[in-house]
């Protein structure tokens, strides 16, 4: 039992430790043994934010776009202002600007802010303070970017009574090509439908690329980060060769990085939260580019290949935004791997049928809150006869602790004996001081996926339980689950057999309140499933060593 004890407070006090090194090295500080912070890039920004073409498929760009490199921007961008255009659905406020039709304000109808009481969660916005939005445009030739000043065409933009409203955007002529771009808002979805026109009124062929790309600066969201649990803010891309990979913006550099593909979809994901470019077709050569743009933005986008345009001819290209949150039933069906924006991590595998099943119990029971109750209580079940074999080798080790300090009294001046005699004592009894080490082993697994599905699911926040906890996702106001959690952990050390060793005995009474200081700042729905794994825990424990006749050992001497 002891030695199963210090295993485990090894790998303990070690995930800890290494945990926290990541995280200050990832925030910026030196590491706990001396490692630099994992450096930025800090070079000058880049002259423009609009992409270089890319040599995609067969496709041939024309000899003035390789030569001139970059598409040239309007000289009318620079001193026209952009007016905004208000967009407004059930769930959606949106705000679409005439420089290059871009989306560049998005509040979330659905979804109260953390961190300003009586406001509504804005994921794009485009202020001194903080930039997230999307733009798109053509490169290839002196074509129309998203940077060129563009027309608002008269028609309806808010819903109304109607299931979708479409507004129509138009570019002036540049280097023989207009375009025409239109976003179409669906009730209840979080999905824009968005449709290029490319016309080309030129004299000659045109063969243009057309780019999607999330600008976004590189601020984490106010709310759900602290001391204690990191969540992830940056890019995300999919195809499926490469499948999921996700890129801190710290990994960014002013040289685009690219990423040659068949299909998929690139996005911007933080807490709860994701917008994403959905090409249409689904198939087809692409290349992904991340790219730096400035001390703190940064450009996450999809190059696609058009195909050539004969003068007077026009070509329609249909893709989708996606604006919204993590909701795993929205996600699954918009585009391959799109679910897995909601990252669980290395336990995907498993926290994926645990969500399920939690999803399904909530349908049954309509609280989350309880939810998370019912499914704790359905996994101690599942485990019982795990839990109860290492219950039952700690109540025999609490059995003959006794007989085990007369052993060490008696032996103390002789280590060599004192463990014969040790060993002889467990040969007798039939007890295995590492009979509850693998069950734990097994079960740990599970609770870390439980605990990335509790902390990921956009579900629970601001889902109410009972009484005083009105959000799950949010601490708890008044910290009475994690005084009554801290209050569980102790009764548990005190049914756990003592260690004869002082210092060992100490350290399991001083653990429980330094591990329980994290749960004062963690979400209350995870409290909650903690709080209600410990009373589980103990009533098992009682049940084990008082009702299933743990033999009372006797002295073989």
């Amino acid at each position: 039992m002891d030695f199963r004890r210090s295993i485990l407070w090894v790998i303990f006090t070690a995930s800890v430790i290494f945990l926290y090194n990541a995280w200050l090295r990832d925030n910026g500080r030196a590491g706990l043994f001396g490692e630099p912070p994992v450096a930025g890039v800090s070079a000058a920004a880049p002259t423009s934010s609009v992409p270089q073409p890319a040599a995609l498929g067969s496709a041939a760009l024309p000899a003035a776009a390789v030569a001139g490199g970059r598409a040239a921007v309007p000289t009318t961008a620079a001193v026209q202002p952009a007016t905004l255009t208000d967009v407004r659905t059930d769930v959606l406020d949106v705000k679409l600007s005439s420089r290059g039709g871009n989306l560049v304000y998005a509040r979330l109808l659905k979804y109260a802010s953390e961190g300003e009481a009586g406001h509504d969660v804005v994921l794009f916005d485009d202020t001194a303070t903080h930039k997230y939005m999307a733009q798109s445009g053509l490169v290839g030739g002196d074509f129309p970017n998203h940077e060129t000043p563009m027309t608002v065409l008269p028609g309806p933009t808010t819903l109304g009574s109607a299931n979708s409203v479409t507004v129509r955007l138009q570019s002036p002529v540049v280097g023989g090509v207009q375009l025409l771009r239109s976003y179409t808002f669906h009730r209840g979805s979080y999905v824009v439908d968005v449709r290029n026109d490319i016309v080309n009124k030129g004299t000659s062929a045109v063969s243009p690329q057309l780019y999607m790309q999330l600008v976004r600066d590189g601020k984490e969201p106010a709310q759900g980060n602290t001391h204690f649990y990191h969540t992830f803010t940056g890019a995300a891309v999919y195809d499926s060769k490469g499948k999921f990979q996700k890129f801190a913006f710290k990994d960014f550099e002013p040289q685009a990085k690219t990423i040659e593909a068949a299909d998929g979809w690139a996005a911007i994901v933080q807490h709860y939260f994701v917008s994403a470019w959905l090409p249409q077709p689904e198939t087809g050569s692409r290349q992904f580019y991340l790219r730096k743009l400035g001390a703190d933005l940064y450009a996450t986008g999809i190059m696609m290949q058009l195909p050539s345009i004969a003068p007077g001819a026009q070509l329609v290209q249909h893709d989708r935004l996606f604006v919204g949150p993590e909701v795993e039933s929205q996600l699954e069906g918009l585009a391959p791997g799109f679910d897995l924006v909601k990252d669980y991590g290395w336990v995907t595998i498993i926290a994926k049928p645990l969500f399920w099943v939690l999803e399904h119990i909530h349908k049954l029971l309509g609280n989350w809150g309880w939810s998370i109750i019912g499914l704790t209580i359905l996994l101690k079940l599942l485990f019982f006869p795990l839990t109860a074999a290492s219950y039952r080798s700690m109540a025999r080790m609490k059995a003959v602790a006794p007989r085990l300090n007369a052993l060490r009294e008696r032996h103390k001046d002789d280590p060599s004996a004192m463990n014969a005699a040790m060993v002889e004592m467990y040969r007798k009894e039939k007890i295995n001081p590492l009979g509850g080490c693998l069950p734990v082993v097994i079960q740990i697994p599970v609770f870390i996926a439980l605990y990335w599905v509790l902390l990921s699911s956009v579900e629970l926040r601001g889902a109410p339980w009972l009484g005083w906890i009105h959000d799950l996702a949010a601490k708890d106001p008044y910290y009475i689950l994690p005084l009554i959690m801290t209050g569980t952990s102790f009764l548990q050390v005190k049914l756990n057999p003592t260690p004869p060793d002082p210092m060992q005995a100490r350290l399991m009474w001083i653990m429980p309140l330094a591990f329980s200081v994290m749960f004062f700042m963690f979400p209350s729905g995870l409290v909650l499933y903690w709080l209600t794994n410990n009373i589980f825990s103990i009533a098992q424990q009682w049940f084990i060593n008082k009702k299933m006749g743990v033999p009372e050992f006797k002295s073989s001497t």
